[in-house]
């Protein structure tokens, strides 16, 4: 099974893939909305802007595993989202990143090396993966703000892989 094909769980309760949202470059990142990385959120929402309609999403998974930052159910987090960010990218289900029980799509997500070379455990809330088309991934610790240049080199390196 690749990747894009992991079955997940909107916010909603309902059933998906990441194969649903399109074969263009995706972005998975682990959101939490007490965190002080939280601000994140502003510049991902730009980056769903300024490049969905060249095939690009951003997907946030609601993690609660970093000292308790993301404690309100999916009605507060949607909400929360929605009035302080504007947030229009989808969000899956309250999800496990790390540990026995994460999520599949983690286990895989997880293998990837960062920039210095490490892969292993997300270590923080908003730690960024990018999916391209070609199913590579790229990596980036959550201290990366989501315009960095890196980042955004390798939005544009994926998208010119669609």
């Amino acid at each position: 099974m690749s990747i894009r094909e992991i079955p997940l769980t909107t916010i909603d309760g309902d059933a998906t893939t990441l194969a649903d949202l399109g074969d263009g470059a995706i972005m998975v990142v682990n959101v939490a909305s007490r965190c002080g990385l939280t601000p994140q959120y502003e510049k991902l929402e730009e980056l769903q802007r300024q490049y969905a309609d060249r095939g690009f999403t951003v997907v946030g998974f609601p993690c609660n595993q970093f000292l308790g930052q993301e404690p309100g159910s999916a009605e507060e987090i949607k909400e929360f989202c929605s009035i302080t960010y504007g947030v229009s990218f989808p969000l899956m289900e309250k999800t496990r990143v790390n540990g026995r029980h994460k999520h599949p799509l983690y286990a895989s997500l997880t293998q990837v090396p960062d920039a210095d070379g490490k892969a292993g455990r997300v270590t923080w809330n908003f730690e960024k993966f990018l999916i391209a088309p070609d199913g590579t991934v790229s990596r980036f610790r959550p201290s990366v703000q989501p315009d960095a240049p890196e980042v955004i080199a390798a939005i544009e390196g994926a998208l010119t892989k669609a």
